[in-house]
């Protein structure tokens, strides 16, 4: 049954990792038909059981080998018929593979080509390997992330691979279609996680532009720097989480926790240190809990840090179901929402090759015709590399 706002719109993913995999998994909790392209040798590439590969969920999988010409001629007719194409390779790959966007110029004018990359698809570190940490690193972002004086703090992967990487990369090919659409003219969409990575940290350029940010870390007001936006420990190990940025809800926060404070002089920082030793007091008399109730009655935006598994059990979490269990598995519900076509969780990941037949039957094609195509010498050279 079709759900979500891209219901009908087909989406071909040539085999990705990490951004380009979540990218087409968003657009399949959209509502969009991702076919995965899974290689022979894939399995075993996650470290679970592919079944919990949260990524690719909502999608189909085809196992092709692209070394041979039955693989590829059966990856051109999947592509087209497809709206958009995601390749998260290094630049060049799919060109010498005869994948690349220039190949459907004329037989798939509207397709849309999303590339996934950490350096981009031009200059001189394209071609070099890298990792989230390798990306943010180069941005500033990471030099900004941890405590004054102590070295950067890696912020998991989510500020470079989904933040700076999958979003841009979405928002892209939802661009890029809208013009698609308009026009009959589809256009390759580059989406490197240090473009995106630089352009979340527009409001950072800003305030060092007017000399409002100190390009060290913690120093700031939202980087830890300010004993008002930071996090205290509790009195069984756990912590807080205090967002007390306006005079308002840091007048409620020195209250709550009885602290006398000249609230006219929150931003006196010279009176920071004091204020932060006091804090870090009034929190480690009690537990995370009896201050997650405390809170709930006293709006000074403060909020538990709680766990990934812990996430759950978080109300406003658990009342509007942003994580759901389907198939025994924890996750995150679709999203964003929407009034009329909402997502949903339609396909539980599949093992690769799972849906071969079926997608072939679909252009076509059948797994014996892949068969006959089959060159020797690039199969062989295929099984010794």
């Amino acid at each position: 049954m079709p759900h979500g706002p891209l219901a009908g719109v087909r989406v071909v993913e040539l085999a990705c990792l990490g951004p380009g995999a979540f990218a087409t998994m968003l657009l399949g909790d959209l509502g969009a038909d991702v076919v995965r392209i899974d290689r022979a040798d894939s399995a075993g590439q996650f470290p679970g059981s592919p079944r919990t590969d949260l990524l690719n969920r909502n999608k189909r999988s085809i196992v092709l080998d692209l070394k041979t010409p039955g693989g590829i001629s059966a990856a051109r007719a999947l592509i087209d018929r497809a709206d958009v194409v995601v390749d998260g390779s290094r630049p060049g790959v799919t060109e010498r593979l005869g994948l690349g966007p220039a190949t459907f110029d004329r037989s798939n004018p509207k397709l849309v080509y999303g590339r996934a990359s950490g350096w981009g698809q031009t200059g001189p570190a394209a071609q070099q390997p890298g990792h989230d940490i390798n990306f943010i690193a180069v941005t500033g972002a990471l030099h900004a992330i941890g405590e004054a004086g102590g070295p950067p703090q890696i912020p998991v992967n989510l500020v470079g691979n989904f933040a700076g990487g999958s979003l841009y990369l979405v928002i892209g090919i939802l661009s890029a279609l809208r013009v698609a659409e308009q026009t009959g003219h589809g256009q390759t969409v580059d989406a490197a996680t240090i473009d995106g990575t630089l352009h979340m940290m527009t409001s950072m350029h800003s305030m060092l532009a007017a000399n409002a940010w100190d390009d060290q870390r913690g120093l700031n007001v939202t980087d830890g720097g300010a004993p008002f936006y930071a996090v205290y420990e509790t009195a069984d190990g756990e912590y807080m989480s205090v967002g007390a940025m306006e005079p308002k809800f840091f007048s409620v926060l020195v209250r709550a926790l009885e602290i006398p404070f000249d609230t006219d002089r929150q931003y006196s920082r010279e009176l920071w240190p004091a204020l932060r030793a006091s804090i870090a007091q009034a929190f480690a008399t009690q537990t995370q809990a009896y201050w997650s109730d405390y809170f709930e009655r006293h709006e000074a935006c403060v909020s538990p840090v709680l766990s990934i598994g812990g996430a759950a059990a978080h109300e406003q979490i658990a009342d509007r179901a942003s994580l759901v269990e389907v198939d025994g598995i924890y996750q995150s519900a679709p999203a964003p929402r929407f009034s009329r076509t909402d997502g949903a969780i339609a396909r539980l990941p599949p093992i690769p090759g799972e849906h071969t037949d079926e997608i072939l039957q679909s252009v076509g094609l059948v797994a014996a015709d892949l068969l006959a195509e089959k060159d020797p010498q690039s199969a062989d050279h295929h099984n010794n590399t």
